[in-house]
Parts: C-alpha cells; sequence; structure tokens
C-alpha cells in the first residue's frame, strides 16, 4: 500500500503539527506503508518524510524541477522524482498512491487534497481520502463542510467520502476499511 500526504511547508504554530506529522510518518513506516509525498525537505512536509525513513520506511518524492534546482528537495529519499511541473506533479502523486491524507498546512495542501476529492466524485478514482485534524486544525472545515451539505452544494454522500480524524491510527484504520474499490453510484443518490 502507498500513502500519499499532503502537508504543509512550514511546521506550523504549536507543536502539535510536528508531532503529529512525525507520528504519521512513523507509522507508515511500521505498517509497511510507502509514503508518497511532494519531495520537499521543510515544513511538515520533511518532518513526515523524515520520521518514515527514521523508521525504517520507504519513501517516494515529487518534486518539479524548479523547487529541486532552489535545493527545496529531501536529499535522503528512497526515490525522488523529479517532474517539470506543479500539475504533473500532483498528477504522479495520485496515481502511484492508494489513498490520501492531508496534515495541516495552507492553500497547496487544501487545493491537492480538493483535486483527488473532485476526481473521487466524479469516479476517475475510488481511493479513500483523509484529513488528519491535529489539535482540531480541521474542525471548522468539517463543520463548514456539514454546511455546503445543508445548503444542498454538496451531497452527503461526497461529503461523507472524507475522513476526518485526530488520531494517526484511527485514521489509518478507516482509511483500509475503505480500501476497498468502490465508485459511489451518486448519479442515484439524492441524499
Amino acid at each position: 500500500m502507498r500513502i500519499c500526504v499532503y502537508a504543509g511547508s512550514s511546521v506550523g504554530r504549536g507543536p502539535i503539527y510536528r508531532e503529529a506529522a512525525a507520528a504519521v510518518g512513523k507509522l507508515l513506516a511500521e505498517e509497511g506503508i510507502r509514503l508518497v509525498y511532494g519531495g520537499g525537505s521543510i515544513g511538515l512536509m520533511g518532518v513526515v518524510a523524515d520520521a518514515a525513513l527514521a523508521h525504517g520506511g520507504k519513501v517516494t518524492g515529487v518534486i518539479t524541477e524548479a523547487l529541486a534546482a532552489a535545493e527545496l528537495g529531501h536529499v535522503g529519499l528512497t526515490e525522488l522524482r523529479v517532474v517539470p511541473t506543479m500539475h504533473a506533479r500532483k498528477a504522479a502523486m495520485a496515481e502511484m498512491s492508494d489513498g490520501f491524507i492531508a496534515l495541516p498546512g495552507g492553500i497547496g495542501t487544501f487545493e491537492e487534497l480538493f483535486e483527488v476529492w473532485t476526481w473521487s466524485q466524479l469516479g476517475v478514482h475510488a481511493k479513500p481520502i483523509a484529513f488528519l485534524n491535529a489539535g482540531g486544525f480541521y474542525d471548522k472545515l468539517a463543520a463548514f463542510l456539514d454546511h455546503v451539505v445543508e445548503e444542498q452544494f454538496l451531497r452527503r454522500v461526497h461529503r461523507d467520502m472524507i475522513v476526518i480524524e485526530a488520531d494517526p491510527k484511527a485514521l489509518l484504520t478507516t482509511l483500509r476499511a475503505r480500501e476497498i474499490r468502490y465508485l459511489p453510484k451518486w448519479w442515484k443518490d439524492e441524499g
């Protein structure tokens, strides 16, 4: 199994985010799950990769030529793929992964996860998708997504595609339960 982890290029304000990223990296390594991520050495990206490597995990990074030229790529990875564009980066990461987790992050993290969520909604893939809600980071997003359902801009079946969990182990358990590849019959579901 390979899990794509999207994460911030910053470590954030409090230690909870760094601790959560390290816990995810360690857990993936211990479970024999290959980490796929954006290839960076900084922020929570670097923390999750370093933790996976420190615990014997395999890590594949995918980075753009421009970011590699700026020396932002992680030099100690199992594999580092250099691609020409951000579009190629996201496509490669999605293609080689069996599921997706967003750690706390900024606009890039949101954009990446929302894109694979959209692809799932459209039936492009049926891979599980999750937010690690470290320190309540995604509480307001979860409430907003429920509001979007209430206002009928998002179907409940699509909202339920997203797992939001605070504990890394519980999150991984839920992702594994959803590993069965199904394509939601959303066109029949009005819920």
